[in-house]
């Protein structure tokens, strides 16, 4: 789950994580980062639901920084992936400058440097 305002009560089967974004506001990078960190963890052994309250902008925007820091996409085919799958889909706004933030922090902490 990642709206913000949003709290549901979810049964104990069901792996959960609430990690919150504003609606339309620009994503922090810690939350992007923990996001992208938690679907990638529980993807491999689990089929996984992201979701915001519309399902049309900060899910989307969830997603579309997985593929791009997991998967290698870039933002251009990801975000295309991504409204070809949810049409009507709006990324956050400066998505792509985060993703990137997102990116060289996964880099940094994957390789620490030697100093």
């Amino acid at each position: 789950m990642v709206a913000e305002e949003q709290n549901v009560t979810v049964p104990a089967r069901i792996i959960y994580a609430k990690i919150p974004l504003k609606e339309f506001g620009e994503p922090a990078v810690s939350a992007l980062y923990d996001a992208v960190q938690w679907i990638e963890k529980h993807l491999p052994d689990n089929r996984l639901m992201v979701c915001c309250r519309a399902g049309m902008g900060r899910s989307v925007s969830v997603v579309i920084a997985y593929l791009c820091c997991v998967e290698g996409m870039t933002y251009s085919d990801a975000l295309k992936l991504a409204l070809t799958r949810r049409p009507g889909g709006m990324p956050l706004p400066r998505l792509d400058k985060v993703i990137e933030d997102v990116f060289r922090r996964r880099c940094a902490v994957e390789r620490p440097s030697l100093s």
